[in-house]
């Protein structure tokens, strides 16, 4: 297997520009060419809690450089497959959404944006974000496209409906989703303890087509039974927040909560739906790296998505 940097220079981790997986920069958002478009979505305005999360996108694109050695290719032993070679498809970074301070709507809107010059290019958008409200953004950028079904990490429901007017925050975001028509289902995986959604929330999601799991549902039924409850040879939306997995292992996050998945365990299950279905999307929410100053969060964040979109564009073959 040839490397990059026999070609040219050894451009370590620590060098050069910083962008996620030291992709191509395209600043040009009529001129994308791709195969993934990478956009961060830096808004934190929908917190109820401690804000921080504006800096996620940043920190996730620092840490996934640890990731980009230059090999053409990550190479998984135990898989034998290379991922993420330029024959996979070709990754680029078109920076982020412009945020607007203080205006909500005004933000989710460069967001919805931005998503929607991806998608008109024929690229699968990758949002970095953010607090979970930048989701609104990205699910309404879909309008007009066939129906998927989102597939939802969390350690909270996120589907309040209105409080005192707030309609558009990150404890919304799952409600407004399955408002959409061409939002075909959900299912809700790694939901548990003190949520941000009261008991009629949750029959409210029920009857507008979620499956709500909980971590120890999920381990007690396995991973397998888990895939057979999501539809076969859909088309599907990942939205992942940071707070599902264990604040042991992703302590970095405004709303950390306990008992939540390992890594491996959210990597297999998004690994799997990757052969099951079509992935049109994903976004990654809720790093607030101030408050983990080891930075493992933001590497977390980084190796998840890199792994994930290795494996769709390995299947997507």
């Amino acid at each position: 297997m040839a490397n990059g940097y026999d070609r040219g220079r050894l451009d370590l981790p620590f060098t050069g520009f910083c962008t996620f997986a030291k992709a191509p920069i395209c600043p040009d958002w009529d001129a994308i060419d791709a195969t993934v478009a990478v956009l961060g979505a830096p808004l934190d305005m929908g917190t109820q809690w401690r804000a921080g999360a504006r800096f996620g996108p940043r920190a996730i694109r620092e840490a996934s450089t640890l990731f980009s050695f230059g090999h053409d290719g990550a190479y998984d032993f135990e898989d034998d497959v290379t991922y993420l070679t330029a024959d996979d498809g070709r990754i680029v970074d078109i920076g982020d959404a412009d945020i607007i301070h203080t205006d909500q709507i005004r933000s989710l809107a460069h967001i919805e944006f931005g998503v929607r010059k991806i998608l008109a290019a024929g690229a699968i958008p990758v949002v970095l974000g953010g607090d979970h409200s930048v989701n609104i953004g990205c699910i309404n950028a879909f309008e007009g496209q066939a129906p998927f079904h989102v597939v939802h990490i969390d350690a909270h429901l996120d589907f309040v409906d209105e409080r005192h007017g707030v309609r558009f925050g990150h404890g919304n975001p799952l409600r407004r989703a399955a408002e959409k028509p061409w939002v075909s289902g959900l299912t809700q995986l790694g939901i548990r303890n003190v949520s941000s959604t009261n008991r009629q929330g949750y029959e409210d999601a029920r009857a507008m087509g979620s499956d709500i799991l909980s971590v120890r549902q999920v381990r007690n039924l396995g991973l397998d039974a888990v895939i057979a409850r999501i539809p076969a040879g859909a088309r599907y939306y990942f939205t992942i927040d940071i707070d599902g997995f264990d604040p042991s292992i992703a302590p970095g996050t405004g709303t950390p909560s306990h008992g939540g998945f390992l890594y491996y365990e959210v990597l297999e299950l998004l690994e799997a739906l990757t052969k099951r279905g079509q992935v049109v999307g994903i976004d990654l929410v809720e790093v607030a790296p101030d408050y983990d100053h080891t930075g493992g969060t933001a590497i977390l964040a980084a190796q998840l998505l890199m792994n994930v979109i290795g494996r769709m564009l390995h299947h997507r073959k």
